[in-house]
C-alpha cells in the first residue's frame, strides 16, 4: 500500500470546488456561452495570494457582474454556459499559458504577494489542476453542441471598469473581434441602432492586436463563429440591471446569429 505521506501535494484537494462549471448543459441552442473570469475564488492551499478580501472583491480578481449577466443570458437563450471556478490571478483562463500575464505578478498596480518567486512546479500546478480543466470542459461543449447543429458559435463574456488611467470609458457594451466578422458586424449594427447606447468597436480592447487565448482557441473548429462582449461593470450592479442588459444583447444575439446561419432553440 502506498505511503500517504508520500504523496505529491496537489493544488485542489477533494474538499476544494472544481476549476470550472458548466451551467445548463443540456442546452439545445446551437450557442456556447463563456465567462474566463466569473469568480474570485482562492484555493485553500494558497491562501488568498498575500491579497486582503477588498482586493479580491474588485476588478483585478474577477469581471465584476459577468457571471450574473452569463447565467441570464444562458437561460434567455436556452445555451450552455462555461464558467471559470477560480480567480484570474491564480491562473488567467484567458491567457496562452507562456503569455507574461498568465499569472500577473502585479494587476492593475497591485502586486499580487502569491505569485512571487513561483517554481516551474507552482506553475504547472496550477495549468494542469485549473487552466487545462476549465479548456477541457469548454472544448467537450463545443464539440457536443457542434454535434447537435450543422453551425455553432461562441460568446466570450467579460465586464470592464468605468475608469481606467483616469479616463472615463463610456461605452456600455463593446464587441471585440478580429479576422471574423459574421457576428460581430451585425451585432455592432443591431446595437447600434438602440436608443441612448455607446457602443465600442474593439473598445476599450482591441481584439486585433490580442484577442485573449479563449476565442482563438477554438474559433477555428468547424469554421465556428465568435465574438467577445464587454460589459461596463457599472451597469451590471443590481438585479434590474442585469436583467435590462440580458434581455438587450439576449434580442440582439437572435437577431445576429441567423447571418452565421446559428439559430436558438427557443
Amino acid at each position: 500500500m502506498p505511503d500517504p505521506s508520500s504523496a505529491v501535494p496537489t493544488l485542489l484537494n477533494s474538499r476544494e470546488q472544481p476549476p470550472y462549471s458548466v451551467y445548463n448543459p443540456q442546452g439545445q441552442s446551437g450557442l456556447v456561452l463563456v465567462c474566463d473570469h466569473a469568480k474570485n475564488a482562492i484555493p485553500r492551499s494558497l491562501g488568498t495570494l498575500g491579497l486582503s478580501q477588498a482586493a479580491l472583491n474588485t476588478h483585478i480578481a474577477l469581471d465584476i457582474g459577468c457571471e450574473a449577466l452569463s447565467v441570464a443570458i444562458a437561460d434567455r437563450l436556452d445555451s450552455v454556459l462555461v464558467m471559470g471556478g477560480f480567480s484570474r490571478l491564480v491562473v488567467d483562463l484567458n491567457r496562452h499559458p507562456e503569455h507574461p500575464t498568465s499569472i500577473p505578478l502585479a494587476s492593475d498596480g497591485v502586486e499580487i504577494p502569491g505569485n512571487r518567486q513561483l517554481s516551474g512546479h507552482d506553475r504547472r500546478q496550477r495549468i494542469d489542476e485549473v487552466f487545462s480543466p476549465y479548456h477541457k470542459a469548454l472544448a467537450a461543449e463545443v464539440q457536443r453542441v457542434g454535434a447537435q447543429h450543422p453551425r455553432i458559435a461562441l460568446i466570450s463574456l467579460h465586464s470592464f471598469t468605468p475608469y481606467a488611467d483616469g479616463a472615463s470609458r463610456p461605452w456600455h457594451l463593446s464587441i471585440l473581434w478580429n479576422k471574423d466578422q459574421r457576428l460581430s458586424r451585425p451585432l455592432l449594427e443591431g446595437l447600434r441602432r438602440e436608443a441612448g447606447l455607446c457602443i465600442g468597436d474593439n473598445q476599450p480592447y482591441d481584439a486585433r492586436k490580442y484577442f485573449g487565448y479563449t476565442v482563438d482557441a477554438y474559433a477555428n473548429i468547424n469554421t465556428l463563429a465568435h465574438v467577445m462582449i464587454e460589459a461596463r461593470q457599472d451597469i451590471l450592479d443590481s438585479k434590474d440591471g442585469i436583467a435590462k442588459w440580458a434581455d438587450l444583447l439576449a434580442t440582439q444575439l437572435r437577431r445576429a446569429l441567423p447571418a452565421c446561419g446559428v439559430f436558438i432553440s427557443n
